[in-house]
């Protein structure tokens, strides 16, 4: 094969990208995959070599969950050493949590993984659909030099491809699905495909690719607000199998400094629970100590979340947690770049 035509492969898991309406009941339902391909003839203009694959039963991405992402992170181990690339469609409604989760899943990857869908059908006269797809693949086939240009795991939609754990669905009515707050776009599309290389993640050496298998998800989000409760907080405090909590606190990462509130957190805390700092404003980041009602978060041992997005936290926490870590050794790493999901 050339040197730089590439060998990509679709991986399907549902999601409106693969959908077809059902004009008798107006209901949106999945077809064959082989269709979306027919769908699109433009594909067969790609200098790309495409292959695909499906899940059996393809789900609507709200029912994503654990086991769909081991899945996914199985079928990519599986043909790694076959592929230059993976496109990987999916619904957008959790799809940054999904990609996230795969960003922290797939350790010394060398190789494109790129998440995308459509807010559209693909049959739909307006659809999203052709160019999310279209542009995922030219991107996933992208080499210099003989070498893949994108070695992460990256969300395409609407001319711009993020990194995936710096991403959330803002809007479920525009084409724009997506943003990236606090890192910027790693390409755009326009009347060219523009790379900014500088944003894209270093890869140093060539370590073995391999799959992290094991994810715990007796985690909670916590988005504080005023009026929260000492009994409703307690209560989630005091169940049994929770192992960590994603608290989503004001500004730059301030909570209510009543007593109540900073005894049920240190009893969490002292129950082995960890409890990870995130903000609820879209951009920005948790600086605790910043402000005296996050100073004391932050004596209590209250993990910084930084500026990384709720979803990527849920990875990170589902990702961390059956590593069995100290306290201590938890915090610095939960507080270090590993992905490239914090500034």
């Amino acid at each position: 094969m050339h040197d730089n035509i590439s060998k990509i492969l679709l991986i399907y898991t549902g999601g409106t990208i693969g959908m077809i309406k059902d004009y008798e009941t107006g209901a949106l339902k999945a077809f064959n995959f082989d269709e979306l391909l027919q769908n699109i003839p433009e594909l067969k203009h790609l200098e790309h070599s495409i292959e695909t694959v499906s899940f059996e039963e393809p789900i609507d991405s709200s029912n994503m969950n654990p086991e769909y992402y081991l899945k996914i992170a199985e079928i990519i181990e599986e043909n790694y050493e076959m592929y230059d690339g993976f496109v990987v469609l999916h619904g957008s409604d959790t799809m940054a949590y999904s990609a996230s989760a795969l960003s922290f899943m797939l350790e010394n990857l060398n190789k494109p993984i790129i998440y995308t869908g459509s807010q559209l059908p693909i049959g739909d006269l307006r659809t999203d659909a052709k160019e999310n797809l279209i542009t995922s693949i030219q991107l996933a086939g992208l080499k210099k030099n003989g070498k893949s240009v994108i070695r992460e795991v990256g969300l395409y939609f609407e001319y711009k491809l993020y990194r995936a754990n710096r991403t959330s669905k803002v809007n479920a009515s525009h084409f724009e699905a997506f943003a990236s707050p606090n890192y910027p776009p790693l390409a755009e599309s326009g009347v060219e495909l523009q790379v900014y290389e500088a944003t894209l993640k270093r890869i140093h050496g060539r370590k073995k690719f391999f799959i992290h298998k094991e994810l715990d998800n007796n985690i909670i989000i916590i988005k504080l607000f005023p009026g929260i409760n000492e009994k409703t907080l307690s209560y989630f405090i005091n169940l049994d199998s929770l192992k960590g909590i994603v608290l989503e606190t004001y500004g730059s990462g301030n909570a209510c400094n009543e007593k109540w509130f900073t005894d049920i957190i240190k009893q969490a805390i002292k129950k082995g629970i960890k409890v990870i700092n995130v903000t609820q404003c879209v951009g920005g980041s948790v600086i605790m100590g910043h402000y005296e009602t996050s100073t004391k978060l932050k004596s209590l041992g209250v993990v910084s979340g930084k500026d990384m997005t709720t979803e990527a936290a849920v990875a990170k926490l589902m990702y961390l947690i059956p590593k069995n870590l100290s306290s201590k050794v938890f915090k610095t790493i939960f507080e270090t770049s590993l992905r490239g999901e914090m500034s």
